[in-house]
């Protein structure tokens, strides 16, 4: 499927080569105002061919609202937006019918849809199709605003260079601020030239990096969520993982946490100002399913590039022999920092779906 949501429902469409992409949204609150410039910031901190660690393609991701919206204002009804593709180069594409990509969902798709898939651009496995998911994240971000909650995120790790962590217990609105204006948001400024260096050697060398995305959620009120299936972990990491390249979710202190004692995890609760709140946070704000009130720290794990110029094994499935394969078309070398507005987006779609 690529419907995903219950209170508020997405409906991802199209194909990175076709006419156009687009989403479909259910369950927007009504006279939601939305702020036009908050949208096209957003969609211009994922688009492509505006910074040198990104793929040269050009797509002015400009969402054309079809429905729901009048004089900029939620009406209720379901929410259409398309966004034309307007720079593609579909020859590029032309080989890998018979020849799947390597780590690319070629050869799944030609199985699971008998050869009738869209492979250009990797028709509806591409990345390409995070713009529409961008728009619905930031539309259900401005709902959460309304509430108090806010989103950030940064790029944590290129390879093995590393970003300083967000503070767990208190992240200052002022960082949120800066890091939500950033296409290549650090919190450790210092590190960006190491990390830029490092995707050029990958680009230059006719190959790919990846790297981890941490996100965090502020504001939101104790209570939210269920146990079992519907926790706010189940939310998550569901449509996480819709988001091609997310390889692997982890919540707090995520897997280092059994390195630890149960004396060293658990987060002592007190009082401070009449509200509870944790002197740590290794549960990442989540307990049994359901919100703290302390923030969501989640981080989710982006794998190098699948297409990559460098010779490649595959296979021929037309005459069913052993080949090799050599990619072409303009394709990121790391998509981390693209990436990092689609996982506040998504997060934003499960979060408002626990109200």
């Amino acid at each position: 499927m690529s419907s995903w949501g219950n209170r508020v429902k997405i409906s991802i469409f199209g194909e990175s080569h076709g006419a156009a992409i687009g989403v479909v949204i259910d369950g927007v609150e009504p006279g939601l105002e939305l702020d036009m410039d908050d949208i096209y910031l957003n969609m211009g901190r994922r688009a492509p061919g505006k910074d040198p660690a990104a793929t040269p393609r050009r797509e002015a991701d400009k969402p054309n609202i079809l429905s729901g919206v009048l004089n900029g204002v939620t009406t209720g009804a379901p929410i259409c937006c398309m966004i034309e593709n307007t720079n593609t180069r579909s020859q590029d594409y032309g080989n890998l019918m018979t020849k799947p990509r390597p780590g690319h969902a070629d050869y799944t798709g030609y199985i699971r849809y008998h050869g009738f898939n869209d492979i250009r651009g990797g028709g509806h496995f591409s990345g390409r199709l995070t713009a529409p998911l961008v728009f619905a994240g930031t539309i259900c971000r401005q709902q959460l605003k309304k509430r108090g909650v806010a989103i950030a995120s940064h790029i944590s790790s290129v390879g093995e260079i590393y970003d300083a962590p967000f503070n767990p217990v208190k992240i200052d609105d002022e960082l949120i601020q800066r890091l939500n204006q950033k296409s290549f948001p650090l919190i450790n400024e210092g590190v960006e030239s190491e990390m830029r260096a490092l995707i050029e050697d990958a680009r230059m060398n006719r190959d790919s990096v990846g790297g981890i995305i941490e996100c965090c959620a502020t504001g939101l009120e104790p209570g939210l969520g269920n146990p079992m299936f519907e926790g706010v972990e189940s939310l998550v990491s569901s449509i996480m993982f819709g988001v091609p390249a997310v390889k692997g979710v982890e919540f707090g202190t995520g897997f280092n946490i059994t390195k630890m004692r149960g004396s060293q995890s658990n987060d002592p609760y007190r009082y401070e100002n009449g509200k509870v709140i944790t002197s740590s946070n290794n549960n990442g704000g989540i307990l049994g399913g359901i919100t703290t009130g302390m923030p969501i720290i989640m981080r989710a794990a982006i794998k190098p590039t699948a297409s990559i110029s460098q010779v490649q094994n595959t296979v021929d499935l037309s005459t069913k022999e052993n080949t090799t394969l050599e990619v072409h078309g303009r394709h990121d070398p790391c998509i981390v920092s693209r990436a990092s507005v689609v996982i506040e987006s998504a997060l934003a779609i499960a979060l408002v779906n626990l109200y």
